[in-house]
């Protein structure tokens, strides 16, 4: 059988369908945004693109289902609030019953001969990308664009794999037993509404036993996913301090000792962080949104920009270039030099410099722009977060700022944080740690930092308040059994089809997905997640897929629902 489907995915015609269908879903954008009724129309043009290649299809005993999704889920802990449709701070954003009125879940239920020897898996993948959005284009065996890999390139080896049952059907070279049932959703990156809704449905639970999720997993096979929470967290000026003689603090400076506290948690949490299936401890902090700089709570910020004014000599200056190169060789000597590190695709380094600034003693300041990359935060290793590199170096200015009592202004340019600064962002965890745990802890290191900030200035603790809120992405780790016979017959089918040697550890995935959804909702089952792509091209400015990786993936899945239903 196996020699049966690498003929079928080897095959040119095969393949160059499979890449068409696959650039005809990226060239839509499925970004969430808050208009509805738009976010709605593209996903359903993505939907229809793939409802007219699943009714091509052979199959007799097979049908479509639009499942709309629920508002009802907004009642269960793992609902993520709909902060997409929000149009400013100062609106609620909309309900879930508008929200979802007129959006759905696309299904394909693939019916085989009952049979007691397998089982009947699901499979699932996201139609919806993160922002900013850009259109595929192919180089030779690369396919860059976004969603190229998180996540449809997981649609397209769904498509695929079943692409190749269906050649095996027309050949009548396959019985297919039991059923299996794709899950194509959305709302993924905002949380996993879309998935919640299909893991709650009971009655659907009825058509499948174990679940298989395609992410862009490096065509590796895991059986665990490490959590992640997102955290907004906001410091604003108290209305009541008109007896505070002093110049007012600062929100952003004080926001700077609150992001380098909640690193240092992040620390600490990862040095607990102690699990037989997670021994590199993929634990991360990553500071993705810092007033108007950077996209997502969980995308890598690749650029700051901020202003010093007061500056009253060109030897103030230098003494703040030098606070700035202090603190950058701080941020270096704790992550590393990312001009030294060679990007994989490209060859040259990762950033060409950290920052650059120019003086302008008219007006007395400075601009300083700092540079980072951006990615997937499970990937925040290989790349440079500019927030946190940005807040070493400010640090750095306000401990000179404060000893020598000078009246330095830090702004972030363009942006009016004199009253208030944001910053979203994500905290990563494993099963060690609940996520309750996690969100108390995030919370007290945000405080405490901003209390450090008011010490070091002298203010009262009444000057300043702050709040933390985790209402957006929230989700928990699992670890599952390595020793099912899901994840067995996932393992083997790796292993025959070369994308994994026998000798490889089990581990579990750095990163969190709708996985943990299946899994939480009902334990013991065996979720697992595999599927092409590199994770650090997730979220990229360069996403992009392998096209030979995303091949042998399609090879993978066709073996494994083959083995999983009992068919072979």
């Amino acid at each position: 059988m196996l020699e049966d489907i690498d003929r079928i995915v080897s095959d040119r015609k095969f393949q160059d369908d499979v890449i068409s269908f696959l650039v005809d879903i990226c060239s839509v954008n499925t970004t969430a945004i808050s208009d509805i009724a738009a976010m709605a129309r593209n996903e359903g043009k993505v939907f229809d693109m793939i409802r007219d290649r699943l009714h091509g299809f052979s199959f007799k005993e097979a049908t479509i289902s639009k499942k709309k999704i629920s508002p009802a889920i907004q009642d269960h802990p793992a609902f993520s609030k709909l902060h997409f449709t929000k149009t400013d701070s100062r609106h609620d954003g909309l309900s879930p019953e508008s929200v979802y009125r007129d959006r759905y879940n696309l299904l394909y239920f693939l019916d085989g001969e009952t049979s007691g020897k397998g089982r009947n898996p699901a499979i699932n993948a996201h139609i919806d990308v993160v922002a900013p959005f850009f259109p595929p284009e192919r180089k030779g065996d690369i396919l860059s664009g976004r969603g190229t890999i998180d996540d449809k390139g997981g649609i397209a080896v769904i498509y695929g794999s079943l692409a190749v049952l269906d050649r095996l059907n027309r050949e009548d070279k396959l019985k297919l037993k039991n059923r299996i049932t794709a899950m194509f959703v959305t709302e993924e990156e905002t949380g996993g509404n879309g998935s919640l809704d299909l893991a709650l449905d009971r009655v659907l639970k009825k058509r499948y036993d174990s679940v298989l999720v395609l992410e862009c997993a490096g065509n590796k096979v895991y059986p665990a996913n490490r959590g992640a929470v997102w955290f907004k967290c906001c410091i604003s000026l108290a209305k009541e301090n008109d007896r505070y003689s002093k110049p007012e603090p600062s929100p952003l400076e004080s926001m700077v000792f609150s992001i380098l506290e909640m690193q240092l948690e992040g620390d600490r949490i990862r040095e607990e962080s102690n699990h037989p299936l997670f021994p590199h401890k993929p634990v991360q902090t990553c500071n993705g949104i810092l007033g108007p700089f950077g996209e997502h709570p969980s995308r890598i910020c690749g650029y700051v920009s901020f202003a010093l004014k007061g500056i009253k000599s060109r030897n103030q200056y230098s003494k703040i270039i030098g606070c700035i190169e202090t603190g950058l060789k701080r941020y270096i000597d704790k992550y590393g030099d990312k001009t030294r590190y060679l990007d994989k695709v490209t060859g040259k380094p990762r950033i060409e410099k950290h920052f650059d600034t120019g003086y302008d003693p008219e007006s007395e300041s400075m601009n300083i722009h700092v540079y980072g990359s951006t990615g997937h935060m499970g990937s925040i290793l290989e790349h440079e977060p500019a927030i946190t590199k940005w807040a070493f170096m400010a640090r750095e200015i306000l401990y000179y700022k404060t000893s020598k009592n000078l009246d330095l202004y830090l702004e972030l340019e363009n942006h009016d944080s004199s009253g208030q600064i944001i910053l979203e962002g994500g905290q990563g965890f494993l099963p060690t740690h609940p996520i309750e745990i996690i969100q108390d802890r995030m919370r007290e290191a945000f405080i405490r930092g901003g209390r450090m900030y008011l010490g070091h200035t002298g203010a009262g603790d009444d000057v300043l308040s702050f709040a933390i809120s985790f209402d957006k992405l929230h989700n928990n780790a699992y670890s599952g059994d390595p020793g099912s016979p899901s994840f067995r017959n996932a393992l083997e089918a790796g292993i025959r089809t070369g994308m994994l040697n026998r000798e490889d550890p089990v581990r579990g995935w750095d990163v969190s997905c709708d996985a943990r959804l299946f899994a939480g909702e009902y334990p013991g089952m065996p979720v697992i997640t595999s599927g092409p792509g590199e994770l650090s091209f997730a979220h990229a400015d360069n996403e992009q897929i392998h096209l030979p990786d995303l091949f042998k993936s399609i090879t993978f899945c066709a073996l494994y629902l083959l083995k999983e239903t009992g068919s072979i």
